[in-house]
C-alpha cells in the first residue's frame, strides 16, 4: 500500500494573525496573507480589511477621534467577574462611544483606560480619593 498524505493542514496561530510587533513599519498600502501549508486543501485565504468607511457628519468632522492604536498585547491576565447588568452597561458604553463619539474601543480597553483613571485619582487625592469613597460605602 503507498503511504498516504496527511489531510491535516497546519495553519498559524492567533498570535500570528492578529497582533503585529509594535516596533514593525505599517506596509503600503498591501493585505497581509497568511501562510499556507497545503494549497491543496486552502484554495484561497481571503482577507477582509477592519475599518469599514462610514459617513460623518460635520460636527463630528469638527472634533475627529483620535485613530484607534489597535490591539496590543498584554502580557499579564486577570478574570474580572462582573454582574449580567454590569456587563450590558458596560457594552452599551461601548456601542455609545463608538455611535455618538467615532471611537472604536473594545470592552477590555475601557476596562483598562477606567482602571487608569481610578488608580490615577487614587494616586492625586489618597484618602480623598473616588476609589477610597466608594470602597467606604460597601
Amino acid at each position: 500500500m503507498a503511504s498516504q498524505r496527511s489531510r491535516r493542514v497546519t495553519l498559524p496561530g492567533a498570535a500570528d494573525l492578529f497582533f503585529r510587533p509594535t516596533s514593525a513599519a505599517p506596509a503600503a498600502e498591501t493585505e497581509p496573507v497568511a501562510p499556507v501549508a497545503d494549497p491543496v486543501a486552502l484554495a484561497e485565504v481571503e482577507v477582509v480589511p477592519k475599518k469599514r468607511a462610514r459617513p460623518v457628519s460635520a460636527a463630528k468632522k469638527k472634533r475627529a477621534a483620535p485613530e484607534p492604536s489597535g490591539r496590543q498585547r498584554h502580557d499579564e491576565k486577570i478574570t474580572v467577574y462582573v454582574s449580567a447588568a454590569e456587563l450590558l452597561a458596560l457594552e452599551q458604553t461601548r456601542l455609545t462611544l463608538r455611535a455618538e463619539h467615532g471611537l472604536s474601543a473594545d470592552r477590555g480597553r475601557i476596562v483598562r483606560e477606567a482602571v487608569a483613571v481610578l488608580l490615577a485619582d487614587f494616586e492625586e487625592h489618597g484618602d480623598a480619593s473616588m476609589l477610597v469613597q466608594r470602597l467606604a460605602e460597601n
